[in-house]
């Protein structure tokens, strides 16, 4: 009698805590999305140019790719559910400030710390599911309804974001977040359980520092130098002035000096070693480029239906559906996609079909129908949503089974890092084409056509590499088949090393 109320409590917690790490982690992939759909509305109150939405975006995407490794370690050191309830309340308030900001500044500095939150709650969440779930095959289905449900945020913020931002103005797409977070945090509390990991290695300050302020003096670079020129003092100028502000020659002295201390750290966040392995090596190269080309694009697919074809930001957010609504229908299919086709063949005909999308999208006009924007939107999802999970399932495959989650992290932040670039390059891209006196819609149908053909030069490159790479010895493709449920076990399986 008392075993089986305590079998029914435990299913009863275990409940809870899939309710809870999956309303977490839509929460942060609801702000992926909903972002964009407010951005026009952002641009026409807060009085700001290009410039200011590319730091809207960046600020929150750089925070998150830069600190994601160190916030798993975090919660395995210091406890998940602690770490956890951390980045929600941080989450949480940090949306607070995004939606009471006054200026582009605050706005900015909210997005900061969201992005912080972000970073804290995303893997505490996933510690937390895989640590409550030991079976392997209740683990994949606890997972895959996680995955499953953050993929609705990211089709819904779209929507999401053009009826608020339409009926309220864009700082509601901030304030839908303090009811879920309220509710998170009152239940986290009382119904999570804390879990750690004894042995989890020592977190990398210096590291992560570094790697902050790298990528981010580089972004610095990018973004304005598109608004300052790019000979303008600040960007290329001197030292002092590049430390201070940012800029190129900051860039590559962060850079250096991350490299050096990452290869001589015992414990770093980023093991150099693991590029020597080519498989590795161009699974995340290929990787940045998804990030750079999906973000950098889908930053302007409101823009462009706004202010290039005088939609409203409702039917915006509506007209931008079909990417991610095909990425959320096709991902949960490119794993067993991989498995029985390969790695090659599914990640080169997903960079091939998005490629070619991109390009289609750099055709499309102000008088252009929506009957014939649609699909391309459509090829583009699908093409991403091709990419993404098997070029993670090959990082995991070039590393020995012990490393699988410290790779898995390293593929996700690769795509967030693309995914700053993204932003920071394509904006230069267009406002580059300003200057030189073209049209706002003939920027963005460059920038589409640059994402497009670097996307595609990519699928050749993965093509010809991955058909040249085989895993070391020791790797866990060595040591596992390839079958279906193989690769998703040793994804979800790697969650417990991260």
């Amino acid at each position: 009698m008392t075993a089986s109320h305590a079998a029914v409590g435990s299913r009863s917690n275990r409940a809870v805590l899939l309710t809870v790490t999956c309303l977490g982690q839509f929460m942060v992939l609801l702000d992926n999305t909903i972002v964009g759909a407010a951005l026009p509305d952002m641009q026409h109150r807060l009085h700001t140019q290009l410039t200011g939405l590319q730091w809207i975006v960046d600020a929150y995407v750089l925070l998150v790719a830069m600190l994601l490794l160190s916030g798993g370690i975090f919660a395995d050191r210091f406890g998940r559910k602690r770490v956890y309830l951390i980045g929600v309340v941080v989450f949480t308030a940090a949306s607070v400030l995004c939606s009471l900001a006054p200026s582009v500044g605050w706005l900015v500095a909210g997005r900061v710390l969201q992005g912080i939150g972000a970073a804290a709650l995303s893997p505490a969440s996933l510690a937390l599911l895989a640590a409550a779930y030991p079976v392997p095959r209740e683990r994949i289905k606890a997972i895959g309804l996680w995955a499953g449900f953050s993929g609705i945020g990211l089709a819904a913020g779209p929507v999401a974001g053009g009826v608020l931002t339409d009926a309220f103005g864009w700082s509601a797409i901030f304030l839908v977040n303090l009811p879920i977070g309220v509710v998170l945090l009152l239940v986290g509390l009382r119904h999570l359980e804390e879990a750690r990991n004894p042995s989890a290695p020592a977190i990398d300050i210096p590291g992560t520092v570094l790697s902050v302020l790298a990528v981010g003096a580089l972004t610095y670079g990018l973004i304005e130098g598109g608004a300052r020129g790019w000979t303008s003092p600040v960007i290329l100028g001197g030292f002092a002035a590049a430390v201070i502000l940012g800029g190129f020659a900051a860039a590559v002295i962060l850079l250096a000096a991350f490299v050096a201390v990452e290869a001589r750290c015992s414990a770093p966040m980023l093991p150099l070693r693991l590029f020597r392995q080519r498989l590795f090596t161009v699974s995340n190269t290929a990787m940045i480029v998804v990030g750079f080309a999906l973000m950098g694009s889908s930053f302007f697919f409101s823009q462009f239906f706004v202010y290039v074809q005088g939609g409203s930001i409702l039917r915006a957010g509506l007209q931008t559906l079909p990417a991610s609504l095909a990425m959320v229908i096709v991902s949960p299919f490119a794993g067993r996609l991989a498995a029985r086709y390969g790695f090659r063949v599914v990640v080169t005909t997903g960079l091939a079909l998005a490629g070619l999308g991109l390009l289609a999208l750099g055709m499309v006009h102000a008088d252009t129908g929506y009957g014939n924007v649609w699909w391309r939107l459509g090829i583009v999802g699908i093409g991403f949503a091709l990419t993404m999970s098997p070029l993670t399932g090959a990082a995991i495959e070039a590393v020995s089974p012990q490393e699988g989650g410290l790779a898995s992290g390293i593929s996700s932040t690769t795509r967030q890092i693309g995914a700053v670039l993204g932003v920071a390059i394509l904006g230069a891209v267009v406002r580059t084409r300003q200057s030189g006196g073209a049209s706002f819609e003939t920027g963005i149908d460059s920038a589409f056509v640059a994402a497009g053909a670097i996307t595609l030069a990519t699928a050749v490159f993965t093509g010809l590499w991955l058909a040249r790479s085989k895993p070391a010895e020791g790797s866990a493709a060595a040591q596992r088949s390839t079958d279906p449920d193989a690769i998703i076990t040793s994804n979800e399986a790697s969650v417990n090393n991260r």
